[in-house]
């Protein structure tokens, strides 16, 4: 068994951060762990408009004061992070408020790249979730629903914006279904479940309804499975918090 978090570079430079795989010890109970997170780095990233650019500085140095030490500014949902409730829903659930269980999650992956590659305006539709259901069986209840549409490559350039999300009628029938239950959600390697021209956050305000929670900007979605998975959400558990910037990791068998 090994615990794998690389952060491996995709297809674009720009748009993963490249680097070596790391390799850990192995993790109990036969799972293994893949990092699904872009590198905080605020030289290369995408910021949702009218968000805060997020400054890193250095404020303590080893040759000065005997320990390295810098301060992080940024928002809530600036690089790989996730939502709380009440992030959109007037007495949701803040970040503060939330329980593991609510961050750990069994979660499917719908690929969507092609689609997206020749429409990155393009809206995941209820039939595209039914195929893949035909292929992979049915989505779990209360899953994290992920569509890999090949944003991460285009991180941290101008090629960001537009971007695709889920249909309203998509969101709507994994609601009515019962697929993602109280506790499930939606994730996205791109800024948002919602369509970018879709300024009202339709798809946003019906996922936050309950407990559910958003991922979004993840990375290295190759490494997550299509169905098996789970995904693990960290981050700063801020008071009152409309979510975090996070470490969200897909937790896999050994094998998958």
């Amino acid at each position: 068994m090994t615990l794998s978090m690389g952060y491996r570079g995709g297809a674009s430079e720009a748009g993963s951060r490249k680097g070596s795989a790391m390799s850990g010890d192995a993790v109990p109970g036969g799972l293994r762990l893949v990092g699904l997170s872009h590198v905080n780095d605020p030289g290369r990233v995408s910021v949702y408009p009218g968000d805060p650019a997020p400054r890193l500085e250095t404020v303590a140095v080893l040759e000065r004061d005997g320990f390295y030490l810098r301060t992080v500014f940024m928002g809530e949902h600036t690089g790989t992070h996730w939502g709380a409730p009440g992030h959109f829903t007037p007495g949701g659930l803040l970040a503060d408020e939330m329980v593991p269980e609510d961050l750990f999650r069994p979660a499917v992956k719908v690929d969507v790249r092609a689609a997206c590659a020749a429409d990155p305006g393009y809206a995941v539709t209820v039939a595209d979730l039914q195929r893949w259901e035909e292929r992979h069986g049915r989505i779990p209840e209360e899953s994290v629903v992920v569509i890999w549409t090949g944003w991460e490559e285009r991180f941290g350039t101008e090629a960001f914006l537009p971007h695709p999300g889920f249909s309203p009628e998509a969101v709507t029938w994994l609601i009515d279904t019962g697929r993602l239950g109280e506790r499930g959600g939606t994730g996205t390697d791109a800024f948002s479940p919602d369509v970018s021209t879709d300024t009202g956050f339709v798809v946003s305000r019906l996922v936050y309804r309950r407990r559910r929670i958003s991922l979004e900007v993840l990375a290295h979605l190759a490494d997550l499975p299509a169905t098996g998975a789970w995904v693990l959400c960290g981050g700063q558990i801020n008071k009152a918090g409309s979510g975090s910037t996070a470490l969200i990791y897909g937790v896999l068998t050994v094998g998958m």
